[in-house]
């Protein structure tokens, strides 16, 4: 599956939605409940007055929007899922923004010019005096390798060459909010599997700390099987994927603890075997210690395997990865 599909499959769920609204954007305070989630448009449109004009117009489809009850009051909270940085994320959250307000805008105008009593400008523009939007608010979800180097304003993506500092302050500026969710470590804010989720992304680059995190985490022992998809996607790992009904549980929920567990003693038996055909074709000992530590520099050998194959001690070995100045992946 996509990763588009896979998160838009997850946050299926308001309860997660709703967590991470919470999470994020309530400072971890449950304000939020499933239930105060509606479906909402995904669909924007920008610049409809060209279209008026005979000049076409774009449409934007959000990647995930819910209309969200605050006592008596809404608000509208998109999630935008990106793998790679957008240098141009600021214009299209003001896109999607302006456009989620311009089709209130509508809906105001058209039940407003109903009324009778109006005074000609509140006709002409469709607004009156009292006429309110809901706030609108998008949360990008940022899971990429590569650290989030975009604009996270449209100051950001301004030529300010020249131009003096006094008019600066009259160019209106739009922030935007990059949840960059591999280096999120407060994951304790969320109260549903977001936090599982997160966590595991934030880990997924390192073997060791992702299978420490897995086997210390119960929740992990009991996945449901969006949230496995999710995660999966982020160790490029298709035995994960092929493998899942071998551990899902009666509930149907599946066992991450210990698939994970078993591919990766698979990779290191694998890894141990490798090492030793390469070691015993070599014939050499500085040969087979090259390739020892090669392997264990790839993650497809860890430092028990290591040691057992090159008859040493874990100091010594050790003190071979520095010299080599080796990190394990």
């Amino acid at each position: 599956m996509e990763m588009d599909v896979c998160w838009k499959e997850y946050f299926r769920d308001d309860a997660r939605y709703a967590d991470v609204i919470n999470g994020i954007g309530c400072g971890g305070q449950r304000l939020v409940e499933a239930k105060d989630l509606q479906e909402a448009d995904s669909q924007t449109v920008f610049g409809k007055w060209y279209k008026v004009l005979g000049k076409g117009g774009r449409m934007r489809i959000r990647d995930m929007v819910r209309k969200v009850a605050f006592g008596v009051n809404f608000a509208i909270i998109g999630f935008e899922n990106q793998e790679m940085v957008d240098y141009s994320m600021p214009l299209r959250c003001m896109e999607y923004d302006a456009g989620e307000y311009e089709k209130q805008a509508g809906k105001i105008r058209k039940k407003l010019r109903k009324q009778k009593g109006l005074r000609a400008e509140e006709y002409l523009y469709g607004f009156s005096k009292n006429s309110r939007l809901y706030p609108v608010v998008t949360f990008i979800l940022y899971g990429g390798k590569a650290p989030w180097d975009g604009p996270e304003s449209l100051h950001d993506m301004l030529d300010w060459t020249d131009v003096p500092e006094k008019l600066k302050r009259f160019v209106s500026d739009y922030p935007i909010h990059v949840v960059k969710i591999r280096e999120f470590e407060n994951t304790d804010v969320f109260q549903t599997d977001v936090k599982q989720v997160f966590d595991f992304i934030r880990c997924s680059g390192d073997r060791r700390t992702l299978a420490e995190l897995v086997q210390n985490d119960k929740n992990f022992q009991s996945m449901e099987e969006d949230a496995y998809e999710v995660v999966t996607q982020y160790v490029k790992a298709d035995e994960l994927i092929q493998v899942k009904d071998e551990y899902r549980g009666k509930d149907g929920k599946i066992n991450m603890c210990q698939a994970l567990k078993e591919l990766i003693e698979e990779g290191r038996e694998e890894g141990r075997e490798e090492g030793r055909e390469e070691g015993r074709a070599s014939g050499l000992a500085d040969g087979r210690k090259e390739i020892v530590l090669r392997m264990y520099a790839d993650g497809n050998l860890d430092v028990e395997g290591a040691c057992m194959y090159l008859e040493c001690t874990q100091e010594n070995f050790m003190e071979y990865v520095k010299a080599n100045e080796l990190i394990q992946v």
